[in-house]
């Protein structure tokens, strides 16, 4: 397994450097959080043998635009040319995923797009995006911190056994929270959901097909 705290370069970026600035941005909670993503993508690359430290990069860095104020959200989107929709305007939380790639880019350094994508897809997911991403999309969803529930507990076990229909499966949970609590519905989350759901089932129907 990774040592977390003694890795190699941890490709550009120095975990300890990354810590210290989380330390000076975010409440210990949201720290606690992050370091169980990191794990939890560490565990998932090994087990679906993707590059572990890129996981840990991706996990580790995926929510440093966590708390930046929807301002400063929406300006450094707009910045960097993102496509911003009624319903980030509406709620500019939504883009802290795509903001905080950026934050990895140019504050720690880190030029690995798979990386980058993996921190910018962890919210809303995105369709054909790479099992990096899926499983820091995974990762933040189901946690430990996230809760026990049956539901949790067969997301978390279908994660280890096949990260597309653990994308669906997810997003599907997330939808029925949403609609349970009157949430808006971000159309990249039911596009997520689409693309990973037929993938799942053309695969089965095309037995050919990449895994």
């Amino acid at each position: 397994m990774l040592d977390l705290n003694h890795s190699s370069e941890y490709t550009t970026v120095k975990r300890e450097r990354v810590l210290s600035w989380l330390s000076e941005h975010v409440p210990q909670s949201r720290i606690d959080h992050i370091l169980r993503v990191e794990q939890m993508a560490v565990e998932l690359a090994e087990h679906h043998r993707q590059n572990v430290e890129k996981a840990a990069m991706s996990g580790l860095m995926h929510d440093l635009a966590k708390y930046f104020k929807p301002a400063k959200l929406l300006e450094m989107a707009r910045a960097e040319g993102l496509e911003i929709d009624p319903v980030m305007e509406l709620h500019p939380h939504l883009l802290h995923a795509d903001v905080s790639a950026i934050v990895a880019r140019d504050t720690f350094g880190v030029q690995d797009e798979e990386v980058l994508q993996g921190i910018a897809n962890h919210t809303l997911g995105r369709p054909e995006m790479t099992e990096l991403s899926c499983i820091v999309f995974l990762a933040d969803s189901i946690e430990p911190g996230r809760g026990d529930t049956p539901e949790l507990k067969a997301l978390r076990q279908m994660s280890y056994q096949n990260l597309s229909q653990a994308v669906w499966r997810t997003c599907d949970y997330s939808l029925k929270f949403l609609i349970e609590t009157h949430c808006l519905i971000h159309p990249r989350t039911i596009a997520t959901r689409n693309w990973f759901l037929n993938w799942v089932k053309s695969k089965h129907h095309s037995p050919h097909m990449l895994k």
